[in-house]
Formats: C-alpha cells, structure tokens, sequence
C-alpha cells in the first residue's frame, strides 16, 4: 500500500489499494493527461521468476492485448522496471459479479443480461483462437455501468497450444466450474470447456449456489464427470432445457454457442454489442518486461524458496476460491480414518518413498488394484492387523493429491503411527497436510 500518491512513470497518478494475489497488488489510478480512471496491476518479478511464471504472465499481456471487446477487461498499457510490472487496465468500478451472487440468487431477467454478455465476450474470444479456461464469477467484473468484463486470461491458451490432434491437454480451471474432459485428461477442445463453465455460471446466477459441490474433491469430480445435479424447482422449462444442453458430460454433443445464441431463452432483449477492431499491443511491451534471470544461476535460496511456494493459482487446480469450500477435504480431525495430502513430486517418486517408509516402519507393502498401495502391519492390535491404503490421484504432472486411508484395524493406533512416525517420514515429498497451515510446512 505504500505505493499510494505516488507518480507511475509521470503518466499515472497511483491512489488507494485495491485488491491483492500472491503476486501482484492492485490500485486506483488515473491518467494524468486524460483524467480516466484506471486500475494499475503491480507485479512482483522476482516472485514471479522464481513460480517460474515468465510465460503465463507474457500470455496474459498477449491475450489481453489481442481480445479488445466492450465485454472484455481492456489492457490499456504494460510498463515495467528493474523490480515490477505494471499493468494498467481498465476500471472495473463495480467490482466482481461474485459480490452480487453473495447476497443472494439474481433476477431471471438480470441473469439472461450477465449471462448474454458473458457469452458475446466468449465467442469473441474463440473467434480469436483465445480459449479462456477458467471462467467463474470471481473473474467476472462489473463497470460503472453495470456492464460484464471478463478479466483474468492467465490460463488462457491460443490455438497454437493445441496438439496435433486439435485438442488442449492442461488441467486447469478452478474445480467447481471445470468440464468433464480436463478432468478426464483425455485431451479436450478448449470452446466446449469454457462453454461448460458458463454453463456452471448461469446456474450459480440463477440458484445462487454451484450445481456440483462436494466438501471431498473426488466425490465433486464424480459428480462432474456424470453431470449429476438437480434443477432448484424456481428454474424455468426455457432455461432447464438450455443448461441441460449446456452441462451435457459428452463434449461431442455439448450445444455450441452459435445454437446457444439462436435459443428462445437467450434471446430474449438480446442486444448484441458492437464489435471493436482488434488491436494489439506494440511488441516491444511484452519484451520490456526483461524476464532473464541474469547470466548467473538462481542462488540456493531462491531454490529454496521454489520448493515453498504456496501458490496454486497459477494452475488453479485445487482453489479455495470464494463460495467454494473444501473444508472436508482440508479439516484437521484427529478421529479421521482418512487423511490427504499434496505433492508436487512425480507419482513415482511418490510411491517410491511410501515404500521406503513401509520398509522402514516394518510395514509390509504390496499393490492392489486401482492403483492402491497397501500398507500393512505384521503385528496384531487391539482390533486386528493395522492396514493403511494409499492411492495418488494426479492433477498434473507436477502435481498430486495422496489419499492416506485406514482400511482395518484400530482407529488410535492409526493416528499414533500418523502422526509420530509417517508424518515426519513423508516431509521431503508433502507440500501440504489436510488442515495445516501452509507455513508449518515450510519450516
């Protein structure tokens, strides 16, 4: 905040804060040759060198400079200096459409208009080869007016990202409004995905809560994967039949947004917008960014630091995002006969070490089907032999969630051994237990 009154390179007056991510704060400012408000992003580079985050902000400047569209945040200029980036773009006065969801279930009316202009900025997106990827209120703003900007391209891909096949193969999006098939990890078309998730958006909008939601992150993915939700009983005939061809499971026969746009329901004061010519941004500001990190390699300690970053945003692939909560997943309860963790070692590592564990503590350890690992005590206990079974569910590559369960014996016995003995053991591959503080893990 102590970037308030400050003078941006003699051309932005910078005023109060605004917001803050893990990597950028975001302030007031105003032109001071125009007057205009605007919304001045500051970036940290140092943190963003060593999240190895280079590409994903210079996609985001490509992108944001590409897509130029009244439903579109605008990126009006992109400074930098030896320290930060500064993004200046335009003035979201009416914050985020997450705000008005939180006070309760919109209109129909209302809806149909944040959902059509929600809608003309995708399709103009995908017009472009811009596939968003992670479409959810909280990256949905609202001007002065009242009026839908789709903000935040991060994770956004061009056509140029597709493989040969013409599909996407990165898991992104934040889990409550992902489709089917990035779950799946089969390869998928990033119009078909991104239309899911505005399916999801027009539920919310309409119910005021998510279609699919589950405190266990696996039981909410099941649910994804077979489309099981209920329609609240307020939802009109029109609008159960689009969303049902919307949050149809089977990308193939998921309505397009063209038969979208010619429903009754969409239809509806449907005002399209004038389309602005595309305008992209000089070069030479993507370039100026200097995101070399020197001739000399990284210090240990900024090595260090990687292996402790916290932040998930970047791939948004477990988020804690507002009106999302994993509490289940993410709860500290010694009577658990459950436990999770996260990982950004391989799955082989993973596994590899869980055997070096078993053998250490005397555990026998065998495969079972499913992927499972079977951890099992030679010596009977109060109720039987101790058996623990630990399955690794992948996100992406780099990224993992271990599900540590007790299948037989005492439930005490178990946490005993958890906590006295596995815990301490499994520090070099965890980089969170359920329920702890991320930075106890750090220490």
């Amino acid at each position: 905040m102590e970037n308030k009154g400050k003078v941006l390179m003699q051309r932005y007056d910078m005023g109060r804060f605004l917001g803050q991510g893990n990597f950028a704060q975001v302030y007031y400012g105003r032109d001071l040759k125009s007057g205009q408000s605007v919304a001045i992003k500051v970036i940290d580079k140092e943190k963003v060198l060593k999240a190895r985050l280079m590409d994903q902000i210079k996609r985001e400047i490509s992108v944001m400079g590409l897509v130029k569209h009244p439903n579109v945040m605008q990126l009006y200029e992109v400074m930098a200096t030896k320290n930060k980036i500064y993004f200046v773009i335009e003035y979201a006065k009416g914050g985020e459409l997450f705000n008005k969801i939180a006070k309760g279930r919109l209109r129909e009316d209302v809806a149909r208009k944040y959902f059509q202009q929600l809608i003309s900025a995708v399709d103009f997106c995908h017009s472009r080869s811009v596939y968003h990827r992670d479409l959810k209120p909280e990256n949905l703003l609202l001007d002065e007016n009242g009026n839908l900007k789709v903000a935040d391209f991060g994770l956004s891909a061009f056509a140029a990202a597709k493989h040969q096949d013409g599909l996407l193969y990165t898991t992104c999006g934040t889990p409550a409004y992902v489709a089917p098939e990035v779950i799946s990890r089969k390869g998928y078309d990033g119009t078909k995905a991104d239309i899911w998730s505005c399916g999801v958006i027009l539920f919310v909008l309409l119910a005021g809560y998510l279609p699919f939601h589950d405190s266990n992150l696996m039981v909410m993915y099941r649910k994804i994967i077979k489309a099981d939700y209920k329609f609240p009983s307020w939802f009109s005939p029109e609008v159960r039949r689009l969303l049902s061809r919307i949050l149809d499971p089977c990308s193939a026969s998921r309505i397009s947004i063209a038969k979208i746009m010619e429903s009754p329901w969409f239809r509806k004061g449907f005002n399209p917008t004038s389309k602005t010519e595309v305008k992209e941004l000089d070069p030479l500001d993507v370039n100026a960014l200097d995101f070399c990190e020197n001739n000399n390699s990284e210090p240990a300690e900024a090595k260090k630091e990687m292996a402790k970053i916290t932040n998930l945003n970047a791939f948004d692939i477990i988020s804690l995002s507002t009106g999302f909560d994993l509490s289940g997943l993410f709860a500290e309860d010694d009577q658990k006969e459950e436990v999770n963790f996260t990982s950004r070692h391989s799955a082989s590592a993973i596994i590899s070490k869980l055997e070096d564990v078993a053998k250490h503590l005397r555990l026998k350890a065998k495969n079972k089907d499913g992927g499972v690992l079977k951890l099992e005590s030679p010596k009977e206990g109060k109720k039987g032999a101790l058996s623990i079974d630990a399955q690794v569910f992948e996100f992406t590559p780099s990224f993992h969630l271990v599900e540590l369960k007790k299948s037989s014996g005492d439930t005490l016995e178990y946490q005993k051994l958890l906590k006295q003995d596995i815990k301490p053991a499994l520090k070099d591959i965890v980089w969170a237990w359920q329920g702890e503080q991320q930075e106890q893990q750090q220490q």
